[in-house]
């Protein structure tokens, strides 16, 4: 092999070490060699997420209707977006101060704006986002904490409602993650979830709110595993208040179930 060749095939072996050591390197360590300002990575979304790329962004969609959407009215032609409305990728820009992470925008869809300040970190693994963010929900006490949780949630092919679960429970987290991530326990699929939801309810050493976020969550779940839980409260609990607050869930559900609870509590002597 003459001297050109190796020059050849030792650059290309570079470049394969280069970039086999990048994808090693997870996700919190690059955010955290990024110069402060605003850091950008991108993820896959899941089935049924769209977005228009700046203020809207829903989820649980199906030939065009959705269940749920959230609109930020906040943003202006000055924003990181120019975009129509499609199914991905989920969009995160992580504001960075001091080699802290102070605050998050979360889009769905669209371009990043050409910006030399901006750090972008490209496309990452589902999996590694949703470490990323829920680790920083976990741990964070900024505003970047409570909204994290939600930018995880959208991530494709990823199963989020254990840590969604320590979330909640964890007394080292702020009080509106921990209710972000009960609330998002409610929309979780599975029995496993309900259960987690229904053991947080009884948990006598949560905050008061925080059980009542969970008495809420099952109230958003589907019948078959929300009206039995709620039920079970509403029997069993030793909290009158959240007795009273699963009563009244009960009563918006319509469910004949629900009607034979209020009979027996009403007929009993």
């Amino acid at each position: 092999m003459n001297k050109r060749a190796w020059c050849v095939v030792r650059g290309a072996w570079l470049l394969l070490i280069a970039a086999s050591t990048a994808t090693a390197q997870t996700l919190e360590r690059r955010v955290a060699g990024a110069s402060d300002g605003s850091v950008r990575f991108s993820f896959a979304a899941r089935p049924g997420v769209y977005g228009n790329g700046r203020n809207m962004i829903s989820w649980d969609c199906d030939r065009g209707n959705c269940r749920n959407r959230q609109v930020d009215g906040n943003w202006n032609d000055h924003d990181d977006w120019d975009a129509p409305c499609d199914s991905g990728p989920v969009r995160v820009a992580l504001s960075k101060s001091g080699g802290r992470i102070i605050d998050l925008r979360v889009y769905v869809g669209g371009e990043w704006r050409a910006s030399t300040s901006a750090t972008d970190l490209g496309m990452v693994s589902t999996k590694d986002a949703a470490s990323y963010l829920l680790a920083l929900a976990l741990r964070d006490e900024s505003r970047a904490a409570e909204k994290a949780i939600f930018p995880a949630v959208l991530a494709d092919s990823v199963t989020i409602w254990p840590d969604l679960l320590k979330i909640a429970k964890s007394d080292d987290v702020s009080r509106k993650a921990r209710r972000s991530a009960v609330f998002w326990l409610g929309q979780a699929a599975g029995d496993a979830a309900t259960r987690g939801l229904t053991d947080l309810v009884d948990d006598g050493r949560q905050d008061h709110e925080v059980r009542e976020s969970a008495v809420f969550a099952l109230s958003q779940r589907p019948r078959d595993e929300g009206v039995p839980a709620l039920i079970r409260v509403a029997r069993e609990n030793k909290d009158p208040d959240l007795r009273r607050k699963a009563i009244f869930w009960l009563g918006q559900s319509d469910d004949p179930r629900a009607l034979a609870l209020f009979e027996e509590l009403l007929t009993r002597p």
